[in-house]
């Protein structure tokens, strides 16, 4: 895509969101509409972003049996999401069922670790090893599920990339220089995950949160 860059609009007020959207739409690829978002608004609110004419990323990051899974990426064609996100943690099967349930054309990623977790977090859920070792070891699993790609913090996906050379890789957690890092734990600059490899970088708060969102788009544009 000629621009990679998904604005995050997980705003709990349509009208503000479809107004954030305006302003920056000429300066981004795509949206991404999460858990928040679709808590507020449903349906109704997917469809009204989506008449705005960007690719929608629905990231609801399903986790769930098989069938449930398989029943909810069924349930969503109506939305006709260019990506979904399911749980790399679902396990092979889950995977499987939710790939061969989506809708032709749409990009099922799998989430693999959270950019809110770092290694002591790992730990605490029991899970040994480094961040790295975490998500190759979910990449593989997602590969081998027929995924079409992973979610994974920039700090990874220059090692995953050399593993599924074509894999789409989702970056999330993205901060330009200078901005802080909020709740994120490993972060990069959008223009390294680029350079590492990802397919899309998520990004939010830097152009929501902006004094001006549409000169914070243009200069994120711009660097890559």
């Amino acid at each position: 895509m000629s621009n990679p860059v998904f604005l995050a609009l997980d705003l709990p007020q349509i009208d503000p969101a479809k107004e954030l959207l305006n302003k920056v739409k000429a300066h981004i690829g795509g949206v991404k509409l999460g858990l928040e978002f679709f808590c507020a608004h449903g349906g109704h609110g997917v469809h009204e972003i989506a008449h705005l004419g960007l690719p929608i990323f629905l990231d609801l990051k399903f986790h769930d049996i098989p069938n449930t899974v398989a029943g909810a990426m069924q349930a969503i064609h109506v939305y006709e999401p260019a990506i979904v996100t399911v749980h790399a943690s679902g396990g092979r099967a889950m995977l499987e069922d939710a790939k061969a349930a989506a809708a032709e054309g749409c990009k099922v990623v799998a989430v693999t670790m959270l950019t809110s977790l770092d290694e002591n977090d790992l730990k605490r859920t029991g899970v040994g090893g480094t961040p790295s070792d975490h998500v190759m070891r979910l990449a593989d699993l997602a590969q081998d599920a027929g995924l079409d790609g992973i979610v994974c913090s920039g700090e990874e996906v220059g090692g995953v990339r050399k593993q599924w050379k074509d894999g789409f890789f989702v970056v999330p957690g993205l901060r330009p220089g200078g901005n802080g890092v909020g709740d994120q734990k490993r972060v990069v600059t959008p223009r390294k995950a680029r350079d590492d490899g990802a397919s899309v970088l998520v990004i939010g708060r830097p152009i929501s949160r902006a004094e001006d969102p549409e000169a914070a788009a243009r200069a994120i544009e711009a660097t890559l």
